[in-house]
């Protein structure tokens, strides 16, 4: 039996079983590996760090694209930072309301080995007409769009660290801001609460945010392949707040079948346990 095994932290190990390596690569970017095994089905891990697995993938993409739509069920463009795998840009393409995608993602490789070996997220996407690719790096390509160009946009990157790093910057939050009409809102990758290094992260990120966005939060959902399975987006917006300005009725009205976030569960995921609370607000 083979091994994949990832660090979690200094002290914790996580691994998963695997029959055989499917493929592996190391681009301009990052080391890309993708494995078959029994109990996750196929997955993919990009330096080392796992992405996305055939079992629990819907979970982060349920998670990163429906709170916003059902805050505003009225989003039309999204940008999409990242989310090579396509899962991201699947789940925002059900929504027929929307009429332009736009996925900026630095490493193309990811996107085209996953249309071969993890059809599940990336199948389809590049056929739908309302879908722009652009092979590029997600910070030059906000740098470079006009203002108030979208109503969402969704960071779907890698941990602060190589190819992901400037996603967590505040240069790149500002620009988001810019790009965002009026009433826009950004959701982003925030990292996990739990292992220190990981909630340093989740901290830094949120301060950076809040400095920038008159509405900011933090929402949650279980991630069981990521480190701890307790897992965070951020949630940020002009003029929306996720709570006060929920559009249950309207989002059910899509008729979108999803196995893990409902309208209930939005609510939910905004309850943040005290931990995390107090270590989002404290100074250090």
């Amino acid at each position: 039996m083979n091994w994949y095994t990832e660090q979690w932290s200094g002290e914790t190990k996580f691994s998963i079983a695997y029959d055989k390596q499917l493929y592996s690569e190391k681009t301009p970017f990052q080391q890309i590996d993708f494995y078959k095994g029994n109990e996750f089905g196929t997955f993919f891990t990009l330096d080392g760090l796992m992405m996305v697995n055939e079992k629990d993938e819907f979970i982060y993409h349920d998670m990163i694209v429906h709170p916003a739509f059902a805050t505003n069920p009225g989003i039309k463009s999204v940008l999409i930072i990242g989310g090579g795998d396509g899962g991201t840009a699947r789940e925002v393409l059900r929504y027929r309301i929307v009429e332009k995608v736009v996925m900026a993602e630095i490493d193309e490789q990811v996107f085209r080995l996953c249309q071969e070996y993890l059809p599940i997220t990336a199948s389809g996407i590049e056929e739908d007409s309302r879908m722009e690719l652009r092979f590029e790096d997600g910070l030059a390509y906000v740098r470079n769009t006009p203002d108030q160009s979208f109503d969402l946009i969704l960071v779907d990157s890698t941990d602060p660290i190589s190819v992901g790093e400037g996603l967590f910057t505040t240069e790149f939050y500002k620009e988001c801001y810019r790009v965002l009409n009026k009433h826009g809102i950004l959701i982003n990758q925030h990292e996990s609460p739990y292992f220190a290094e990981y909630a340093a992260n989740m901290k830094k990120a949120h301060q950076k945010i809040k400095a920038i966005f008159p509405i900011t939060n933090v929402y949650q959902y279980h991630m069981p392949t990521y480190p701890s399975g307790h897992w965070l987006f951020g949630f940020a917006s002009k003029s929306y707040d996720p709570l006060q300005d929920l559009q249950a009725e309207a989002w059910n009205k899509f008729g979108l079948e999803t196995k893990y976030y409902n309208t209930d569960l939005h609510r939910g995921a905004f309850a943040l346990p005290n931990y995390v609370k107090e270590a989002l607000v404290r100074d250090e």
